[in-house]
């Protein structure tokens, strides 16, 4: 299953990446986000990992997530682990425009355990999951636009 979505945001690429980067923030923006089980003090950076709680379609669940890859501004990569040994991989571009604000590209790519059934219970999660990511990108967005 996958989710992209882009939006252009009015403030240059390094104050998105710096809340991107915040997990303080992640309570801001993702509008799935229930909480923090562990994650490291400061800012996100290349090996580092954290446990969030999460809920979509009213499921609660867990992930853990690894930053697997940055590159300061422009690029975040995200490798994820849910329950039932369920994946997650996440890529965060941002690019620069002619105007000095920032084009935000989300893409998530998820494997939900089960074969067959699981692939038909992950279209109604998707439906919900790309409903959120449009969300949450807009409340990006407003924050960055409003506090950024």
């Amino acid at each position: 299953m996958k989710v992209e979505r882009d939006i252009e945001i009015e403030v240059p690429p390094e104050k998105v990446y710096g809340v991107l980067m915040d997990p303080d923030c992640l309570r801001r923006w993702v509008t799935i986000h229930q909480g923090l089980e562990d994650g490291p003090e400061g800012d996100l950076r290349k090996g580092s990992e954290l446990h969030q709680k999460l809920k979509v379609a009213g499921q609660k669940f867990s992930v853990r997530w690894k930053v697997t890859e940055t590159k300061k501004p422009e690029r975040v990569v995200w490798e994820g682990q849910g329950p039932m040994k369920t994946k997650a991989n996440i890529r965060y571009s941002l690019e620069k425009t002619d105007a000095g604000h920032t084009r935000f590209s989300y893409f998530n790519e998820y494997e939900l355990p089960g074969g067959a059934l699981g692939k038909m219970a992950g279209r109604a999660v998707s439906g919900s999951a790309a409903k959120e990511t449009e969300k949450s990108l807009l409340k990006l967005k407003a924050f960055l636009e409003r506090d950024g």
